[in-house]
């Protein structure tokens, strides 16, 4: 599509989530974008690996908290639906396999989550389990509505007065494992909803007790997967983006971003040795490989490779020639030294002899994932990230490498054995392996860190990299490891914090939120209004009523107890005015004598 007449442009460098998303909502703004990615397919880790009739996701693999979905396309004017994604339920969520060989299932289902949670902690536990809902709830709730959809451009704005009165009910002081201790009894139940924190790069022992809110919608919302891939998804952004008329040109990495004289980007020259010019320019790489490759040298970018990063992974993408029903679509396989697999990988940044690990299998809740009568699987095994500048993380001599992946590889295979009963190793066909190496050339990921830098509370909110450089003019950064974080629904939500940042810079109109606004008028007008709303007026019945305080019990009780109340305090007077006549008779008869 050509561009029009004062038409604004837009360079985004990389075409992960992240760029993706804001590229499309720029051009439903009225911006001619282009996208320049380095590999040859779009999504960055959010992508599949094909062979031979079997596909893998070659990150995510699970789709959590669905609602930033629907409203990412709801803001461009259109649904996944609409677009060709259907999303497919995972039930269960998990089995969860220990070492003792015991299995627990998580799912959505309360029946199923009561006897689970009765048959290790009692019937008390199960009011526990409840208590700890309502807290993720709570973590959620407060999460979305104050930080995934809020800019953090400044240390001032955790002080707004519409976040920091949440702050301390996020528990972002607390740990997930310390928060969840307070309702789980046994060590089984705590690593069982503790676990999660992994998705986030960090041990349950340090990660914020925010990070429930992951529990939290699993068992309440659900996992999903998208059948066909979670490429899916992206692929129908991009479908979206090109029909407001994004271009994209994949195989085409960036050597440099353009800047003036005056500190502004200006475009971007790419290592062909052509230069690009553009009105603002938007980073979806790796934020750490972005400041320290693509920038100038600065005292900031040094800090940035300082600061703590997420792990990375060894990754195996198996082909069977079988199915193996004894693995659901989500498993996880917890080390029987639970917290010291953790310390290995986020202490001592190495790989734990015992590592607990994730085994997906796409094509038990999706058939196209894998040829008729065969699986096909994904094995994410946590580890240290790469060496850094303070000489602690994994070494990348590729001989080491070749024994750890081997053996690495021999534990997960004898692991699933002992535990499952499934011998996996005498139907491999094919396999494929990421190691941190791989993250880091295919993905420039800085350490091979596959969630960029680390969720700690100094890493997030306002300590978080900004989603504007602080000296550069139109220069914008979305993706994992800037403001609100790592994740694909993280970054959709980043997505639309940076594309209103820039819109509201440069006073141009925000198109999706006039649309919320509208929506937000019509569910005020259902609950409180009469007027017509969609294909009919509101009924009586469905209208949001004053709810009362208390009940009318506890109003008649409330005035039986002033009632006796006050009988007291005037019986209590009547007394008092008693003893101070008998005082004034006594006294008399006294004086009289």
């Amino acid at each position: 599509m050509a561009q029009k007449a004062g038409q604004k442009t837009a360079i985004v460098v990389g075409a992960g989530v992240g760029g993706v998303g804001t590229a499309a909502r720029l051009a439903k703004a009225g911006f001619k974008v282009t996208v320049y990615e380095k590999n040859d397919f779009t999504g960055g880790r959010c992508s599949l690996i094909h062979r031979d009739g079997y596909r893998f996701d070659q990150g995510p693999s699970l789709l959590l908290l669905p609602q930033l979905f629907h409203d990412a396309f709801s803001d461009l004017g259109t649904s996944m639906e609409a677009e060709g994604v259907e999303l497919l339920k995972c039930e269960p969520n998990y089995n969860l396999w220990f070492n003792d060989g015991e299995c627990i299932e998580l799912s959505t289902d309360t029946s199923r989550m009561k006897s689970v949670v009765e048959k290790w902690e009692g019937k008390d536990g199960f009011e526990r389990y409840l208590g700890f809902l309502q807290e993720s709830h709570r973590h959620y709730e407060l999460s979305v509505t104050h930080v995934l959809k809020k800019n953090f451009s400044n240390l001032l704005a955790m002080l707004r007065p519409s976040f920091l009165p949440w702050l301390i009910a996020l528990h972002p002081f607390e740990s997930i494992y310390s928060r969840a201790s307070k309702y789980f009894w046994t060590e089984r139940l705590r690593r069982a909803f503790t676990f999660g924190s992994m998705y986030m790069g960090m041990s349950p022992y340090d990660a914020p007790g925010t990070y429930s809110l992951l529990q939290y919608t699993e068992l309440a919302e659900g996992i999903w997967y998208p059948r066909g891939g979670f490429h899916q998804v992206v692929a129908a952004l991009v479908r979206i983006g090109e029909r407001f008329g994004v271009t994209y040109k994949l195989s085409t990495p960036v050597a440099h971003v353009n800047l003036s004289s005056n500190n502004r980007a200006t475009g971007i020259t790419l290592e062909s040795g052509e230069s690009i010019s553009a009105d603002l320019v938007v980073i979806n790489a790796d934020l750490v490989y972005a400041y320290n490759n693509l920038l100038p040298p600065s005292a900031h970018a040094k800090s940035l490779s300082k600061r703590d990063a997420s792990c990375s992974s060894i990754s195996f993408y198996w082909a069977f020639d079988r199915t193996f029903p004894e693995l659901e679509t989500h498993n996880i396989f917890l080390a029987e030294h639970y917290r010291e697999s953790f310390d290995s990988i986020f202490k001592k940044h190495s790989i734990p002899d015992q590592p607990s690990f994730y085994v997906n299998v796409p094509s038990r809740v999706d058939p196209t994932a894998a040829p008729p009568g065969k699986d096909s699987m994904a094995v994410l095994v946590p580890i240290g990230h790469l060496l850094d500048d303070k000489g602690t993380g994994l070494s990348q001599d590729s001989e080491d490498w070749k024994a750890l992946v081997f053996n690495t590889k021999a534990t997960i295979l004898s692991t699933i054995q002992a535990r499952t009963g499934a011998n996996l190793s005498a139907h491999l066909v094919h396999e494929s392996i990421n190691t941190p190496m791989t993250w880091r050339e295919t993905f420039n990921l800085d350490k091979g860190a596959i969630l960029g830098l680390s969720h700690s509370f100094w890493n997030v909110l306002s300590f978080r990299p900004r989603t504007k450089h602080a000296k550069y003019d139109s220069l914008y950064f979305v993706g994992a490891s800037t403001h609100p974080g790592t994740g694909v629904p993280i970054c959709l939500a980043g997505s639309k914090i940076v594309s209103e940042q820039i819109l509201g810079r440069l006073g141009m109109s925000i198109p999706w939120r006039t649309l919320e606004d509208e929506t937000k008028n019509a569910d005020r007008l259902m609950a409180y209004g009469t007027r017509k709303v969609g294909k009919g007026e509101l009924k009586e019945i469905d209208r949001v009523q004053m709810k009362p305080v208390v009940s009318n019990l506890h109003i008649v009780m409330m005035l039986v107890l002033l009632a006796l109340v006050l009988l007291v305090l005037a019986v209590e007077g009547f007394e008092g005015v008693g003893q101070k006549a008998r005082g004034v008779v006594c006294g008399g008869m006294r004086m009289m004598c």
